[in-house]
């Protein structure tokens, strides 16, 4: 697929922040970690990543704003348009050395996202959307799973670490979903769980307290591979309420009705 420029520009500083993340990831014990708060770790390596990705980006269009999780939000001469930046997403998997984590990276234009790239660098698998140009994986055009009934499908969430008050909730989430499908997973990376809903690979996503950069690039992502994606409250806002649900359109008033 050849995509726009802006799109260009996105994967080739997704790719770049991945190969650095790649070589600090095989030497992951020796990283210098700080702590942030309580179970939120951020390494040199993602300070790093965010570095190249913002480098990149603003070079290649220098009026477009900024908001980003490891620097201050920066509003552009072009107030309509703005990258939105997770340098990598699932830092808790790559400090203990576990293969599933990527870099995000929206384009927001009129507060619509418009383009997103999640790049799973360990795995060299680059998901990108477009609006209005489809979903792919690498060469692959992606399309959400087939399957229509909830007791054959598997889920993705996020469980709320470090004592975080929103546990309670999220358990009463799994325990209304799990006795009516085939499993949930919590792998720790938000931005893939919606990539892999878009690629079949899960039939559906939900999850609370997310914020902009977890899940913007993967939310045009699963939408342009044909996934229904609403906020938890109806008449909510999903990068406003860091709270969404996400299915193939077969699923999702299943799911939907599950949850709320």
């Amino acid at each position: 697929m050849v995509g726009s420029a802006n799109l260009n520009v996105m994967i080739k500083a997704a790719r770049k922040a991945g190969r650095g993340l790649i070589k600090d990831f095989r030497e992951v014990e020796n990283l210098q970690v700080s702590m942030k708060g309580a179970g939120d770790f951020v390494s040199k390596a993602d300070l790093n990543a965010e570095r190249t990705i913002k480098y990149e980006l603003m070079e290649a269009r220098p009026t477009y704003g900024w908001l980003a999780e490891e620097s201050a939000e920066e509003e552009g001469k072009d107030p309509t348009r703005r990258w939105i930046v997770d340098p990598l997403d699932g830092t808790t998997n790559y400090l203990h050395g576990l293969p599933h984590w990527a870099v995000s990276i929206a384009l927001e234009h009129k507060g619509q996202i418009v383009a997103g790239v999640v790049y799973d660098a360990a795995k060299d698998e680059c998901f990108f959307a477009e609006k209005g140009a489809g979903a792919w994986m690498n060469e692959t055009r992606l399309r959400v799973s087939g399957r229509s009934r909830m007791i054959e499908a598997i889920f993705a969430t996020g469980v709320p670490f470090g004592g975080r008050t929103d546990l309670p909730l999220t358990l009463q989430d799994i325990a209304k979903l799990a006795p009516v499908c085939a499993g949930i997973r919590r792998w720790g990376a938000a931005s893939l769980d919606l990539a892999y809903v878009a690629a079949g690979r899960y039939d559906g996503f939900f999850e609370r307290r997310l914020k902009p950069w977890d899940m913007a690039a993967g939310l045009i992502i699963a939408k342009e591979a044909g996934a229904l994606v609403e906020p938890m409250n109806p008449d909510g806002h999903i990068l406003d309420d860091g709270e969404v649900i996400c299915a193939n359109e077969a699923l999702f008033n299943g799911l939907a009705k599950t949850l709320r």
